[in-house]
């Protein structure tokens, strides 16, 4: 299992704009490619133009193939335009995680 653990930051005051735009035009998406995160959440104390979320996959192989998989669908490629003219976006982090030997992952 590895974790996809991604960070954005949005130029500030435009974060409930960017989330918005998100929620209408490509969460769907995403979500139908990628399965559901286990987190997906605005950043409360640091860096409050920020936002969270972290994706689960079996390993390099199931990321990758769903990744492509979201690449190739013509409904995410109109909301990475839709995001970029709109301009709210000015960072992104990215790291992969893999959990420690004695990690479960909880029931919710």
């Amino acid at each position: 299992m590895i974790f996809d653990h991604r960070t954005y930051t949005c130029r500030p005051g435009t974060i409930r704009k960017h989330m918005k735009l998100y929620e209408e035009s490509g969460w769907a998406t995403q979500s139908k490619h990628l399965g559901q995160p286990i987190l997906y959440g605005a950043v409360e104390t640091g860096n409050v133009n920020s936002y969270v979320h972290v994706w689960v996959y079996e390993d390099a192989a199931d990321r990758a193939a769903k990744r492509a998989a979201l690449a190739a669908d013509p409904k995410w490629q109109e909301y990475l335009k839709l995001s970029s003219d709109a301009g709210y976006l000015v960072g992104q982090v990215n790291t992969i995680l893999t959990p420690a030997s004695f990690f479960k992952m909880p029931q919710v």
